[in-house]
């Protein structure tokens, strides 16, 4: 059944999207404010991100333990915001019968904010805590330099993050700027609001309209035009070690331009053979490509292309391979790119969530081809760009993971191959994870040239909404393809064939360049390995050389684990696993983590982050989860809001690596790793009081129905591996038997550390009682 949108103005001038698309299980709002950073007081730079943080911390209707983030989480949903330039979104998404909830929360807090100074006082702190770890992280560096290339008399190349200087709290001025920007923008000729979910558009068009009615009435500012963002030529921007940005700015450009940029970052992103990209991968010059959106309003663009490529690369010759490029673009004909984009557009709506859909209808960019609008801009956009003749170039053919025909070779499933059946096939979502047991050392230096062949086929199924994932965890690697069933059977099939015979330049490519990673997520990124590491091996000094890895093949075990493919789909699937490398294993035995183990990681970032994981044995998970799902709120509200540790402050029940336990997290920009792990055992020796509703609350999440796909295939994966009973239901009935003796004893098992912590670090162990 087709999706159905529907577009109407309410009264107050608010611009109203509603999406109904029957596949969804959840629902999902987005509201965007026509408003950002850039039309705050230049005098008060951070003001519209403050106001964004201050709507979080709750009304006198919906205090802050009741309000929209407390209400979300509880109910296993997202929540979030984003200030940018000339816009502010706030998006949410939950279970179908909680929207109405969620819209009366935001459209409330948005009408009606508590700007009390005491709350303006703490919550500058955090913004403070926030800019500085951003300004600290060569990413947001790099960021700055890129803006600061074009005039300085446009805001793009000022400052708008905000911190404890620019935001003057006790300045009269400052406060009736606040109230002001307020007053100015949060109504409703200001605002999009776009609602996506399975319900039927007359009953998101009622909520719509019952809540988007909370706003006072008003009409779109005409804003002034920005100053010009070129005065000149964009100022070069410095090479640094192997990354190069490619900018490009352009003025006047028509309506639709940024969806017309969109379908050409489309062509430019695509690596397969015959396209710019390809060519500098065959050259061995391509070590990484991403391009981004810096800028788009009122006809003005920045985007940029970062390039990371070897010593031995020729910049100007890349450069002039890409004008090349865009010259041969430019002459193709535009409705045959547009058909092929729509097909794209397609796929990708097919497989999107609620929120995705959502945030993309308030943005004005759906999941769709260009319009007569569009592909006038995308015209314009090519013909502002630079191009020239030359070079062999062609548009890729169509791509094989599109094909959703049937093979008709076909193969029993091998032995080692469990099936999971949580997920129903009706929802044409499937995973396959495949995992291999590889004791040989060399297996570190292997994993590089793996991840190399596999990186051209990653980036095709990234286009077509496939995922494929490849990693690596102590003495095991890890396979995962997920999306349309037929999508996965053929990535799975092209994708061991790749890693049992890499090409001959994947063995000597250099090592890719890793991006620099905050503090709290570099401990996130190294907690699996780091639960699964075993003994030091020392590695051989070999060459590698394919006999080598034939033998790596050769000693691995593997298992693996389907979840959502239908009868039908079975033969084929066992078709595309018949080469599978290695011998048909068992599940691994249970990591033990004893006693209090502390980890020192390197970070690139030196604020303080701790992670403390707690595992608990199966019998105790739902109890485990009860107690995680009841602190959650309280971990915020005191080390975040009321000693205003920092920005990053999370806790939940995690499975990593079929290890199931409490996770909390925490960076700082001034409490030590032993000051927070203090803070936080603190707050759990306090207890917690059960909830009957929490309990219920959380028990529902465990149903098929209230579960995104991807959910319900990593619980079935998480399950496997530690050998448990996978059925949803088990868990959300066990979860209904929790009592409050359960959840003090289990509590008291925490602090004693029964079942052992692992504590990821930034720094060394505080004391000897460590180990």
């Amino acid at each position: 059944m087709p999706d159905t949108t529907r577009h109407l103005n309410l009264p107050n001038g608010l611009h109203l999207t509603l999406r109904h698309t029957p596949r969804l299980k959840r629902a999902a709002a987005a509201l965007r404010v026509h408003a950002g950073s850039h039309d705050a007081p230049a005098k008060w730079p951070g003001l519209a991100h403050f106001l964004e943080h201050l709507f979080f911390l709750g009304t006198a209707r919906f205090p802050l333990q009741d309000g929209l983030m407390r209400y979300v989480q509880g109910l296993g949903g997202q929540v979030n915001a984003s200030t940018r330039e000339r816009t502010t979104d706030f998006f949410f998404e939950v279970p179908p019968v909680a929207l109405a909830g969620g819209l009366e929360r935001l459209c409330q807090m948005l009408v009606e904010p508590d700007l009390g100074l005491e709350r303006q006082r703490r919550e500058r702190e955090v913004i403070h805590a926030e800019f500085i770890a951003w300004s600290r992280t060569p990413e947001a560096q790099r960021q700055f330099s890129l803006l600061q290339s074009v005039s300085p008399r446009h805001p793009l190349s000022g400052f708008h993050a905000g911190n404890r200087h620019s935001l003057a709290l006790h300045a009269r001025g400052f406060q009736q700027a606040l109230s002001a920007f307020h007053r100015r923008f949060y109504q409703g000729g200001q605002i999009t609001l776009s609602l996506a979910g399975p319900q039927p558009l007359d009953e998101l068009e009622q909520l719509g309209e019952q809540f988007g009615a909370l706003f006072p009435a008003g009409v779109r500012e005409q804003r002034d035009a920005p100053a010009a963002l070129l005065d000149g030529q964009l100022r070069p921007i410095a090479a640094s070690g192997s990354r190069h940005d490619l900018l490009f700015a352009h003025e006047g450009l028509p309506a639709a331009a940024e969806q017309a940029l969109d379908l050409l970052l489309t062509l430019l992103n695509d690596s397969r053979p015959g396209g710019w990209l390809a060519e500098l991968r065959q050259r061995g010059w391509l070590q990484g490509c991403t391009t981004q959106v810096l800028y788009a309003h009122a006809g003005q663009m920045l985007w940029h292309i970062q390039l990371l490529l070897p010593a031995t690369a020729s910049l100007s010759t890349t450069q002039s391979m890409l004008h090349g490029w865009l010259g041969f673009i430019r002459r193709q004909p535009a409705a045959q790119l547009n058909d092929a984009y729509a097909q794209l557009q397609h796929c990708r709506e097919q497989s999107c969530s609620a929120l995705e859909l959502a945030r993309r209808d308030s943005s004005g960019q759906p999941f769709e081809k260009l319009d007569a609008q569009g592909l006038a801009a995308f015209a314009t956009l090519l013909d502002s760009l630079p191009h020239a003749d030359g070079g062999r170039w062609q548009l890729p053919p169509a791509e094989p993971l599109l094909d959703s025909t049937t093979p008709a070779h076909s193969t029993p499933l091998p032995k080692a191959l469990g099936l999971d059946n949580n997920l129903p096939p009706t929802r044409q979502f499937a995973s396959l994870y495949l995992r291999w047991h590889i004791p040989s050392p060399l297996r570190q230096r292997f994993q590089a040239i793996i991840e190399r062949a596999l990186q051209p086929l990653q980036e095709r199924a990234a286009r077509v909404a496939l995922q494929l994932r490849f990693n690596a965890s102590g003495e095991y690697w890890q396979l995962q393809a997920a999306g349309q069933p037929m999508a996965v059977i053929r990535g799975i099939e092209e994708a061991l064939a790749l890693m049992q015979s890499p090409a001959a330049e994947h063995w000597t490519a250099p090592a890719a360049v890793e991006p620099g990673l905050i503090p709290i997520r570099a401990l996130l990124k190294a907690l699996p390995d780091a639960l699964m590491a075993g003994e030091e091996q020392p590695q051989p000094s070999c060459i590698l050389t394919p006999p080598w890895l034939d033998s790596l093949w050769q000693q691995a075990r593997w298992q693996g684990l389907a979840v959502g493919f239908a009868a039908s789909q079975h033969n084929p699937l066992g078709a595309a696993l018949q080469g599978i490398m290695g011998q048909p294993g068992t599940p691994r035995a249970k990591v033990a983590i004893t006693g209090r183990q502390w980890r020192q990681i390197h970070t690139s970032g030196s604020e303080p982050a701790l992670l403390l994981f707690c595992p608990l044995p199966t019998e105790l998970q739902a109890a485990g989860r009860l107690l995680a799902h009841l602190l959650q709120g309280p971990v915020y509200q005191r080390l975040r809001v009321e000693l205003q540790l920092g920005y990053a402050v999370f806790s939940a029940f995690r499975q990593v690596e079929g290890v199931g336990g409490l996770l909390f997290g925490v960076q700082s920009p001034h409490a030590s790793q032993e000051q927070i792990l203090g803070h936080l055992l603190q707050l759990l020796e306090g207890g917690v009081s059960l909830d009957s509703n929490a309990r219920q609350q959380l028990a529902g999440q465990f149903e098929e129905s209230a579960m995104g796909n991807a959910e319900v295939a990593e619980w079935a994966w998480q399950a496997h591996l530690a050998t448990q009973n996978p059925d949803l239901s088990y868990m959300s009935r066990s979860i209904l038997t929790v009592e409050q003796a359960q959840l003090d004893d289990l509590l008291s098992q925490l602090l004693d550390a029964e079942h052992g912590w692992l504590c990821l670090a930034n720094a060394a162990a505080p004391n000897s009682s460590w180990h």
